[in-house]
């Protein structure tokens, strides 16, 4: 009777083990089979069986206990410890001092950058140059270059700023730290025309545009998959918890002394991180503001954008690798944009015949250009998306020129053979008289400019453009020029004891373009200027009136740069000319 009860206990027990129970087993330890004799009676076997379970029921036990929950006596202490470690992980998440770069990361991005035997001028200009608005009202809008240097990164994030500003502001205002970006976001087809009142941007209204842009353009550097921000491990971790100013007090005293002049110095102070979610891109990089306005501000963004390219991706990019990218000796570089484009480019190079910028580039989705002189990287900007939209002129000669460059095998010299000439006529279904065929073909090629003053003078149902009211292609729109250095402006001088001085700021110039309906600006002024005595009719008269600009064309090397983008484009401002350099 006592062996049933003791083994229907031991049964408990494996019960209560299976459903982890806390039992209380009174038994003793098994002994080890390796000292058993080689016969024992059946109470022996019975009494080896009973241990066995036992033990068998103890260690399920042991390891249910391991793995259960903890109980709610659990003490004091180690619900403080456990807390407290979620904390310390809570907070070194959120301080998120990023990854070093390796050694070889490290030289290939310096040497990129920089090359060998940079001076410390080139890289004092990269590390005093944050990324800033103007303080000045006017250019309020605009972000402040102190001195040469990093022009072309400032004046590409300046386009995608005014971008955001200027044809997305019901969206800055919905921007909360947890809404994800819209890469994407495109307006209507219809026309659309954006306020002047640029000093009306509240502070907050342009930190979001600036995060939004830096955000789209990592992005768009890493193909939409990935964006990598830089930032410096000797402030990542002293602005959090703090606010306003002293932000920019502890990130300033942190630079201290803080000189970067070699692949070594980059690597002890360079931490980045890679995001694929732009949520969480734009989180990091509102919260990093500070330190992009800081004076290694534009240099990190630089950094940015190329690891989220991927250096060697870069490499692949460029049309002679061996150069630095700062200070490589000035040049131009070959273009294969394939695709449109969110802002523009345009070039004086271009005025100068050293360089063509393809179609894509001259006519983006908004109507935003950086512009590039010799030295210096510009912005121009319209407010109203209709001086993108092509006349009837502007479509047909869109038309005929594509076809033209496509049969052009010099390089964008814009001349084509013979042979290619004839399919051009074909696939433009333009029909030329046999006299002006012959004439044209008559050297054996076929230059652009006199081909298309044939299409001028051609009747439309022959394929040609003729206008008999002199009208057709007439466009007159305003733009803005922004320069971002900080210049001497007369215009907005201030009264002092001493007279008028100068004020030093960004420059932004309004100017009226003037597109005349003929070929060149001398033949449409010729023919605007109609004699009392030959004007043969009221109207007609009347008609040259109306086609005239309103003001004499001035000059200056900005209006080229917009000729290479609506040729035979005249221009007028007040005030100093506009400044490309």
């Amino acid at each position: 009777m006592a062996d049933q009860q003791e083994e229907e206990d031991l049964r408990m027990a494996l019960r209560m083990s299976m459903q982890n129970s806390p039992p209380e087993p009174k038994r003793s330890k098994p002994r080890d089979t390796a000292i058993l004799p080689a016969t024992t009676t059946p109470e022996e076997s019975r009494q080896l069986q009973r241990e066995l379970m036992a033990a068998a029921a103890e260690k399920r036990m042991l390891a249910a206990a391991k793995s259960a929950p903890p109980s709610s006596s659990q003490s004091k202490n180690e619900r403080s410890g456990d807390f407290e470690m979620k904390e310390a992980e809570k907070k070194a998440k959120e301080v998120n001092l990023g990854n070093e770069l390796s050694d070889k990361e490290a030289h290939q991005l310096f040497a990129m950058v920089f090359g060998t035997g940079v001076s410390k001028d080139i890289l004092a200009q990269w590390s005093n140059q944050g990324i800033r608005f103007s303080p000045d009202p006017e250019t309020s809008m605009g972000l402040v270059q102190h001195e040469g240097g990093p022009c072309g990164v400032l004046a590409t994030i300046q386009a995608f700023v005014l971008k955001h500003l200027l044809f997305f502001p019901d969206e800055l205002g919905k921007v909360a730290a947890n809404m994800p970006q819209n890469l994407n976001s495109r307006r209507s087809k219809s026309q659309y025309v954006a306020s002047n009142n640029f000093s009306a941007f509240t502070e907050d209204t342009k930190a979001r545009a600036l995060v939004k842009s830096m955000s789209e353009m990592l992005f768009l550097c890493g193909n939409n998959k990935r964006a990598v921000i830089a930032t410096l491990s000797v402030i990542s971790h002293g602005i959090e918890g703090s606010e306003g100013s002293s932000k920019d007090v502890i990130i300033a005293q942190a630079l201290e002394g803080l000189s970067i002049e070699s692949a070594s110095d980059l690597q002890k102070v360079l931490r980045v991180d890679r995001y694929t979610s732009p949520t969480s891109a734009f989180k990091r990089l509102e919260a990093m503001i500070p330190i992009f306005q800081s004076r290694m501000g534009a240099l990190l963004f630089l950094i940015s954008a190329l690891l989220s390219r991927g250096l060697d991706c870069v490499q692949a990019d460029r049309d002679d690798p061996s150069q630095p990218l700062v200070t490589a000796p000035f040049g131009h570089a070959s273009q294969g944009i394939s695709t449109s484009v969110e802002v523009g480019f345009l070039t004086l190079l271009e005025s100068l015949n050293f360089c063509k910028v393809g179609q894509n580039l001259k006519c983006p989705r908004w109507p935003i250009w950086v512009v590039g002189s010799e030295s210096h990287y510009t912005v121009l900007f319209a407010l109203d998306t209709a001086v993108q939209d092509e006349n009837e002129l502007e479509e047909r000669e869109s038309q005929i020129r594509k076809a033209f460059d496509a049969q052009d095998q010099s390089g964008g010299g814009g001349f084509i053979s013979v042979e290619a000439f004839h399919q051009v006529l074909r696939e433009t279904s333009i029909r030329l008289p046999s006299e002006k065929l012959d004439s044209l073909c008559n050297s054996g090629f076929i230059v652009w400019s006199e081909f298309w003053q044939v299409i001028l003078d051609l009747d439309k149902n022959l394929g040609g453009l003729k206008d008999s009211t002199g009208q057709m292609g007439r466009k007159i729109f305003d733009l803005y020029h922004f320069n971002g250095i900080a210049k001497s402006d007369l215009n907005g001088s201030q009264a002092t004891a001493e007279g008028e001085t100068p004020v030093q700021r960004p420059r932004l110039t309004k100017l009226r373009v003037s597109v005349p309906p003929r070929w060149t600006p001398e033949e449409f002024m010729a023919d605007a200027a109609v004699a009392p005595g030959n004007a043969g009719s009221e109207s007609s008269q009347k008609d040259a009136e109306v086609a005239k600009p309103e003001q004499p064309p001035q000059h200056a090397p900005l209006a080229d740069c917009i000729r290479t983008r609506w040729p035979r484009a005249v221009c007028n401002w007040i005030g100093d000319p506009p400044s490309i350099v």
